[in-house]
């Protein structure tokens, strides 16, 4: 029996105020819905390095961050409290996606519970995101040989800016985003594909502009492995998406992108990304989803829940 690996980290989670909007509790849900699956083995992924974090971010701005340098401009934009659990869980969440795509190189397929930070830059933070754990997974495997170019498929409802940003001009990394066209960030950074979507598109036009969208990306890319950011804020009861996706329509979602990237032969690192449903159970039944289609994708196993 072949086993996904599932790395989590939701022992760092943050001392965030009860009024805060951000659904910390959904990391600690997700673990334990998926926790005593045969086919699952949950793992704590390592802090990433210091060495790990410079490929991709400004010394000056880690510096900041892990030493609790950062303007209150700065902290207002990324939109948590400093805190040394803000510090440790931002690299362990790095670290989860470093660890799923190594091992989606071996398994082709692993997961991230927690990761899809994709609105950090390389020298700020911004929406949630501390530092980008998709762009430096992907810059680490570069430079360490393991892979010669990767493609980022981004779904979560708002676009990828900073992995978009951090990847500009670089071609080894082939970044595609589909979003809300009206939603957060307010200023889109262009990436390599970049579908912007109505508010209140559903599942059949959105499952369409998919499949076209993933056969240019394939094509183009080169990669391969994929990173999905697999969001669950597409959701029609997402208090922040916009769009009107059901819970069986991001499902099919996913099933597409392994699917597809089964066929060309690509190992597929899946993390979580955004959800605000104002139901957190919603949220991570969507997740669990995701997870659940990565187990099928690694097995071979027949379609349906896991057990």
């Amino acid at each position: 029996m072949v086993v996904v690996k599932a790395f989590y980290c939701d022992q760092f989670e943050l001392p965030l105020p009860p009024e805060h909007r951000f659904p910390m509790a959904k990391y600690r849900l997700l673990r334990q819905r998926v926790a005593g699956h045969r086919e699952i083995d949950l793992e704590v992924p390592p802090a990433a390095e210091a060495v790990d974090l410079l490929r991709v971010h400004d010394a000056a701005y880690v510096s900041r961050v892990v030493g609790g340098a950062l303007a209150r401009q700065e902290i207002r934009r990324l939109g948590f409290p400093w805190s040394r659990r803000l510090v440790e869980r931002s690299r362990r969440s790095v670290g989860g996606t470093l660890a799923a795509c190594r091992w989606a190189l071996e398994d082709g397929a692993a997961v991230n519970l927690a990761g899809g930070t994709h609105h950090a830059f390389a020298d700020h933070g911004e929406g949630y995101c501390v530092f980008n754990d998709v762009a430096v997974a992907a810059r680490s495997l570069l430079a360490e040989g393991s892979v010669r170019r990767v493609l980022v498929v981004d779904l979560d409802v708002h676009q990828g800016n900073g992995t978009a940003a951090i990847f500009g001009g670089d071609p080894r990394v082939f970044t595609f985003s589909m979003h809300g066209r009206r939603n957060f960030p307010a200023r889109k950074v262009p990436g390599d594909l970049d579908l912007a979507l109505e508010d209140g598109t559903g599942d059949d036009e959105y499952l369409d502009l998919l499949d076209q969208a993933l056969e240019r990306a394939f094509a183009a890319s080169g990669a391969e492995l994929v990173i999905y950011v697999a969001g669950a804020d597409p959701f029609a009861g997402d208090r922040l998406g916009r769009l009107a996706l059901s819970r069986a329509g991001l499902a099919e979602r996913d099933r597409r992108v392994f699917a597809g990237a089964r066929r060309e032969g690509l190992p597929v690192a899946a993390v979580m990304a955004g959800g605000y449903a104002r139901d957190v159970d919603d949220v991570v039944a969507i997740h669990q989803v995701t997870v659940e289609t990565a187990v099928r994708n690694c097995t071979g196993t027949a379609g349906g829940a896991i057990e």
